[in-house]
């Protein structure tokens, strides 16, 4: 397995309100792990709210006796969740803060993802195949008719999402469960790189790169060279091969 993450505040933002883990390693009872989260609220909140889910997240899985990797990760999810929920009500600065985040643990040639919010997990090989849904107004609206999915990206409220953790105390996460083919590629992102570069132009990236490293460097410049208007952030997986093959 091969790993490539990488975060840039881009060109619009003073902070970077994402925040990322990435262990290709056995990580408590999972065999690897890895996550991407993008803050919301004033001030440092999104910073905070990130950071502090994620780093919460990885320690409940390194406790948990959980086994199963839905279990786990639903587990250490829902802890964060309560944990960033009691911060927000304690700490004035940090009221209404929140954070997406999407995560993924490959176990053989089975991936389990989880989601909550707009960051996103794709698989690329001949194509792209987005595995992850966006809890966002503007998806709902596509999804019941209301707004045309080629009308969405410039849609004025695409970047309201319509969940979070630590927003609420029930949190609704999104389980997936994919087979992978040996030379698939996954991608995990947030919105600062999906909202600036088309999931086709993230294909043609991917195919036409040689190796993880310029893949990954190759879509935060471009990324930023439309304009850079959110931060970036993104993991690159490679589960089955060390050698880079082009799709």
């Amino acid at each position: 397995m091969k790993t490539f993450p990488m975060t840039d505040t881009g060109l619009q933002r003073k902070e970077n309100e994402d925040y990322y883990f990435a262990s290709d390693v056995e990580l408590g009872n999972l065999p690897n792990l890895f996550i991407v989260a993008d803050g919301m609220g004033g001030h440092n909140a999104g910073e905070y709210a990130s950071k502090y889910t994620v780093e919460r997240v990885v320690a409940s899985i390194l406790k948990s006796s959980q086994t199963e990797p839905v279990s786990l990760i639903k587990e250490a999810i829902e802890k964060a969740n309560s944990l960033l929920l009691e911060e927000s009500r304690s700490n004035e600065s940090r009221r209404g803060m929140g954070t997406t985040l999407v995560c993924a643990t490959i176990v053989g040639h089975k991936m389990y993802v989880a989601n909550v919010g707009d960051s996103r997990l794709y698989i690329i090989n001949r194509q792209i195949v987005q595995v992850t849904r966006d809890h966002s107004l503007v998806e709902e609206m596509v999804r019941t008719g209301k707004v045309k999915i080629n009308d969405a990206k410039h849609h004025p409220d695409k970047n309201v999402i319509t969940r979070a953790v630590g927003v609420v105390e029930d949190i609704a996460i999104d389980f997936f469960e994919v087979e992978l083919d040996d030379n698939d590629i996954v991608l995990l992102c947030s919105d600062g790189l999906t909202n600036m570069v088309d999931d086709e132009d993230i294909k043609n990236i991917i195919c036409s790169h040689d190796s993880g490293e310029e893949q990954i460097s190759t879509l935060i410049g471009f990324a930023n060279q439309n304009g850079g208007k959110d931060n970036i952030t993104a993991i690159i997986i490679k589960p089955f091969s060390d050698e880079v093959k082009k799709c």
